[in-house]
This record gives structure tokens, sequence and C-alpha cells, in this order.
């Protein structure tokens, strides 16, 4: 990470290649599915220069209805453009049979941004695919994909729980936008449509803090590498957050926006993070005090994190301050998403067994074949007349009693029994019982 201090003594020649560098960078932002390619198209009407969009789809008519030239039916022979009818394995397959193309597609990209909805059938099957694809050609892949609303069922859940471990296996890094998590910024009025525009503006946000980071020269510079530190090979779920403030207290109000925002679940996101990168977006007079008040409260929720840090100048935010925050959080039971657990318990089947605990788990049952206990007529009787609830009628021939052979335990004799709850499990049920074999 380099700021202007210190290329205060670089030439007009060494600056100009540095900026030439890092225009160089190629960035690609890839829409898959039905949602993917709206989220695509909707990101694609805002300025992003430099930028390449592809929209692919197994649904040819969907495809059709989108503003972006580059486009392509997947799988076309498999599917002949009909869709995936929501089945995921369709969706990997027709990315599959297009894989050489895919491949093509990727050669020379060195940021690939995968956009898909995860539940459905291409999105889910096919983006785990593109983005091995691109992994395998040499592009740093993050993807951004969105989760199902509660309402729309278990299936979707199981779905899209099976779709993101498979997407988080082939990416560098994964970025979540749970749609549930949307109620919390709309209200009842809200119509579906103004919902969904509100999750594509958060998902541009995401991608437009890290276009800036790489394309725009900095107040302080983010390399391609630091971005690649931060992600590459990581194969995490990450949040993202991004808040805007305008005026003298910009910088308050702008970090008290953040650290309110739903996706970072009131901050406890940070707590659980171990590498965070902060892309900040301000006018000629953005000042370092605005940018310490923003970072010191940052760096103080997650102190352990790798920390990274972009500050952009812009023209167009003179007076306003932009803050995109995204975090990698640490992958174990305690620290995984709340969203993410929810969907792993929807995708367990409901005839899975649940995990026993070893140490209440019964040895098996040992062979032997112990002795009949002692026992009289009259004590017979008795526990017959217990279990039964009636006397046994008098019978002129009396059964006799089972001759019992004894087993010994020869080389196990020395064994410690099986002791569950105070009984030997050794012995067989009818003696710890104590019925009687006639």
């Amino acid at each position: 990470m380099t700021t202007p201090l210190e290329n205060a003594d670089a030439g007009p020649a060494e600056a100009t290649d540095a900026a030439a560098l890092r225009k160089t960078i190629r960035i690609k932002v890839c829409g898959v599915g039905g949602a993917g390619c709206n989220a695509a198209d909707f990101i694609a009407q805002t300025k992003f220069e430099s930028v390449d969009f592809l929209l692919v789809n197994t649904d040819a008519q969907a495809l059709g209805a989108a503003s972006l030239p580059d486009k392509f039916v997947l799988g076309r022979q498999r599917t002949r453009g009909l869709g995936t009818g929501g089945d995921p394995e369709l969706g990997r397959a027709a990315a599959e049979d297009d894989a050489a193309r895919l491949r093509s597609i990727c050669e020379g990209v060195d940021i690939l941004f995968v956009l898909a909805g995860m539940g459905g059938g291409t999105g889910t099957g096919a983006a785990p695919v593109l983005a091995r694809v691109a992994r395998e050609s040499g592009a740093l892949v993050l993807a951004m994909a969105t989760l199902p609303f509660d309402f729309e069922g278990v299936r979707r859940q199981r779905q899209a729980a099976a779709g993101l471990h498979q997407l988080k296996a082939a990416a560098d890094a994964v970025i979540c936008l749970p749609n549930q998590k949307l109620f919390k910024m709309l209200d009842e009025n809200t119509s579906v449509l103004e919902a969904f525009k509100i999750g594509n503006t958060l998902m541009a946000d995401g991608l437009r803090g890290i276009w800036r980071l790489l394309t725009q020269t900095g107040l302080i510079n983010v390399d391609f590498a630091d971005l690649c530190s931060v992600t590459r090979g990581r194969h995490v779920a990450s949040s993202f957050a991004t808040a805007e403030a305008g005026g003298e207290k910009r910088g308050e109000q702008a970090l008290e926006k953040l650290l309110a925002h739903p996706l970072l679940d009131g901050g406890q996101v940070l707590n659980e993070s171990d590498a965070v990168l902060v892309s900040l977006a301000g006018g000629p007079d953005l000042t370092m005090s605005e940018v310490n008040k923003v970072m010191e409260p940052i760096h103080r929720q997650c102190e352990n994190a790798h920390l990274i840090l972009g500050a952009v100048i812009d023209e167009a935010f003179t007076g306003r301050l932009s803050v995109t925050l995204i975090a990698s959080q640490r992958r174990s039971a305690e620290s995984a998403p709340a969203a993410e657990s929810g969907l792993a318990a929807a995708g367990r089947q409901a005839d899975e067994p649940e995990f026993l605990d070893p140490a209440a788990t019964p040895r098996p049952a040992s062979r032997m074949v112990a002795p009949a206990p002692e026992m009289s007529n009259e004590k017979k009787e008795q526990m017959y007349t217990r279990q039964t609830g009636h006397a046994r009628k008098k019978s002129a021939r009396m059964q006799r009693e089972l001759p019992l052979e004894i087993v010994f335990k020869g080389r196990f004799e020395k064994s410690e029994p099986t002791i569950r709850h105070g009984e030997d499990l050794d012995l067989p049920t009818y003696i710890r019982r104590g019925v009687a074999l006639n």
C-alpha cells in the first residue's frame, strides 16, 4: 500500500506509468441465471469505466429482454433455451457443456465478478462452474450471491445452501446478500420491484467500492496484489456494507450508518472477521482527520484482522463521504453468519441422523450366555402375576425349565463389563429384568 507522501519523489514519467499500469487491470462482471443477469444489467446502467459485462442464462427469452449486448444462451443443446425448471443439476450440466466457451471468455481477465442468485436452477448450478473455470484461467474470482427469502420455501433454501457451498469451494471469496435481511431496510409500502432494486443497488455499491480501489488514483492506494492477499484462495463467505453522508459531520454520520447496516449484524460481523477491506471515496476536501474518524472505530472492532484501507478522490464527492466495507469471516461454527447457518439447517435432510455423543454410545453387546438365576416356583408365580395382571392357570402338566448352557468368557474373562446407567449390558435382558424362562 502506498500513499502520496511515499510517491512524492517520483517523477512525472514514473507517475504516468503507475497510473497506466493501474488502468490495465481487466475487470469483467458476469451475471449468471435470472437474478444474476438482472443484477448485472442494472449495474451496467451506472457509470463503470473499463469494465466488461457478460450475461449467461439457460432461458433464451429472459436473456433476450436484457439490454446488454454481450450475452449467450448456456447449454442450448441440452435445455433448448427453455431454462432449467429450477433444477441446479441441469444448470451445472449446461455450464459444463459450454465450459470451453466460458474458458475462452475468461482468458486475460484479472478480476471476474460472478453475480448469481442461489436457490434456483441456472445461477445455483452454473455459477460454481464459471468460477472454477475462471480460476483455472488465472483470474481472481469474487462472487456476489443473493440468498432466498424465508417465504420461498424449504426446497429453495436447501438448493441455495448446496449451491453456496459449491460456489465458496470454487471462488476466491463469496459476498452474500441474504434477501431476508432486506426487510430491515423496507417498509410495508415498499413494492416488490423496489425491494429487488434495493438488492441490486447494494450489489452495485459493493462492486463499485472495489472498482474505485483498483481503477482510480487514490489518496491511499490499494494495489491488485493487496486485494489478492485478502481474498485469493480463501474460499470464504464475506459480508459487505456501504454508507454515505454529507456535511460537516459526514465522517461520524457515515460511520454510524455503516455500523448500523443490517448486513453487518450490528457490527458483530466485524468482531468475527479476520480480513477487512475498507474503501473511502471523498472529494478534494476529504481530510486525514475524517479518514481517522472512520477507521479508528472500525479498527477497534476488528483489531486482530488483516485491515486494508483505500481512499480515492473524486470531484463528484465534494462535500460527501462514501464508505464501502468488505469483511471475510473466520470459518467456525461460532462465527458462521446467521443467514448461512439457517441455510445449512434448511439444507439438512429431514431423515438425516443427528450426531451422537461418543461418550453415550454403547459398546456392542457381549455374546456370553449367562446362567438363569435361582428362583423358587412361588417367586416365579409372583413375577408372572405382576407382569400379566392375572394368575397363571394351573396345568396338570407343568413345563420344565429350559436347560441353559453356560458359556465362559475365555480370554475375555478379565474384560471390564459394559455398564450403562448402572446396568451390566453384558448380561442378557431377561436376567437384568428378572424374567423367568419356563
